[in-house]
């Protein structure tokens, strides 16, 4: 990473979501902060600034990451994937969301991105996840409404529609057709 000027902004270009984005950063401006207020892409959430809360999880270049922890300068040239990038399409719910929403699995929502991002590439890297390593996971989420008992049924009943879906030979981003209404509370 060339040496930046921490007088003045410097251009950043990435991919979000799948389609290219610019705008300027200072260098010490966190990810989080760009992606909410320079870029417009809200459901990031910034919770406790210091990469325990899991609220900002995002991916960059296909791992997880902590955007509190990342500096927007940082993902020059990279693909950044928020939760904004999991609805495969606008008015649709991926089955890890749709499942969320059957099972009650948010109720202030704070916390809910982080944990879908983590989620959806833990169910792509574990199919078949059993309720202890879901539990292992969300312990890097934190969670103060829901006691996280609704967010491990929906995790453990979307790996088993995404199994079903994969044996019927669909793919792990087919979604459940949701209404807007659907779409607006999950």
């Amino acid at each position: 990473m060339p040496r930046l000027n921490a007088d003045r902004r410097h251009p950043v270009a990435f991919t979000l979501n799948g389609r290219k984005v610019t705008g300027t950063a200072a260098p010490r401006m966190l990810l989080s902060d760009f992606l909410r207020h320079e870029v417009g892409a809200t459901g990031t959430h910034v919770g406790c600034e210091h990469g325990v809360c899991g609220a900002c999880t995002i991916e960059i270049d296909g791992m997880l990451a902590r955007a509190c922890l990342t500096l927007a300068v940082q993902v020059e040239g990279a693909a950044v994937r928020t939760v904004e990038g999991l609805a495969p399409a606008p008015g649709r719910l991926s089955i890890l969301q749709a499942a969320f929403r059957r099972h009650h699995a948010l109720q202030c929502g704070f916390c809910t991105a982080g944990i879908l991002m983590s989620l959806e590439a833990f169910l792509k890297a574990v199919p078949d996840p059993g309720e202890a390593a879901l539990r292992d996971l969300l312990s890097g989420h934190l969670c103060r409404c829901t006691g996280y008992t609704p967010i491990v049924r929906a995790a453990l009943d979307a790996a088993r529609e995404m199994a079903d879906n994969k044996a019927e030979g669909a793919t792990l981003a087919d979604a459940t057709a949701t209404t807007s209404e659907d779409t607006a509370h999950a």
